[in-house]
């Protein structure tokens, strides 16, 4: 494990416009924070059902890299269903390019059942899991040992036997401490590639203090296995993932349109972490 953690936010995606995402990809570079993320989906449900529209990936990472100097930039996941390896492998040395490859973190994964109602919405075949996972090998051999590091991010056995074998990194998204802890050992016992980093991410809900962070998580709703504090308690939490073997967190809040995460996270949390 590192002996300094790095600590990266999600974008926002689900929205028609691209402002908000590089407003808070800017806070992020400007607040010290070491990595922003984007989501790979063609459309996200609301919680009335209702469709919301997603940004694409490579254009949203396309725009960031044009607004910022510093910060490294990731996909959380890129679908190998979405696109050919050829496809996949073009879109990311392209970035690699404009950012430098040291500025780049490269996520991919296999879907999921979200993914599956994306996929046939557009006319887009899902495949069985042997396809998927066949379509995730073929990924990662495309884009891997190319000046970038590419990650896995999956719980699936088949999909973690792929990591394994091919990956030069794991994410795993919200999962508790213990099963984190002991997925991540095994992960690394395992590994064929060296170095190999094992990242987190997770839900949250920041505020100052945990009053405003409780009262926000009521007002938007906020159910189970969501991490909800001020800078102490949220800073502890992502301790214990730190400490469980998390050389990488990425956080998804909730409210993601709101620069002001970036303060909280970069200003109060990643100094209590390290």
């Amino acid at each position: 494990m590192s002996d300094r953690v790095k600590l990266g936010l999600t974008l926002p995606s689900f929205r028609e416009d691209v402002t908000t995402s590089l407003e808070v990809a800017r806070a992020a570079e400007d607040n010290g924070l070491d990595g922003v993320f984007a989501y790979d989906h063609l459309f996200r449900r609301n919680a009335a059902g209702e469709r919301r529209p997603a940004i694409e990936m490579f254009a949203l990472m396309g725009a960031v890299a044009g607004a910022t100097r510093r910060i490294a930039l990731g996909s959380l996941v890129a679908r190998a269903t979405l696109r050919p390896p050829a496809v996949l492998a073009n879109g990311f040395d392209t970035l690699a390019r404009v950012l430098g490859p040291e500025r780049l973190l490269v996520a991919l994964g296999a879907g999921d059942g979200q993914s599956q109602e994306e996929n046939e919405s557009f006319g887009l075949e899902f495949g069985t899991a042997a396809d998927r996972i066949a379509a995730l090998r073929d990924a990662v051999d495309a884009t891997r040992d190319r000046g970038y590091p590419v990650w896995i991010g999956g719980t699936d056995p088949a999909v973690r036997e792929v990591t394994a074998a091919h990956a030069d990194g794991w994410n795993r998204w919200g999962a508790g401490v213990e099963t984190f802890r002991e997925q991540a050992a095994n992960l690394s016992a395992a590994a064929a590639r060296s170095p190999f980093t094992v990242s987190w991410g997770g839900l949250v809900v920041l505020a100052d203090d945990d009053g405003a962070a409780t009262a926000k998580a009521q007002r938007l709703g906020v159910g189970d296995h969501v991490i909800v504090g001020g800078p102490d308690l949220v800073a502890g939490a992502l301790r214990a993932y730190v400490d469980a073997g998390a050389e990488w967190l990425m956080i998804g809040p909730i409210d993601s349109s709101d620069p002001d995460n970036a303060r909280i996270l970069g200003q109060e949390i990643l100094p209590r972490l390290r």
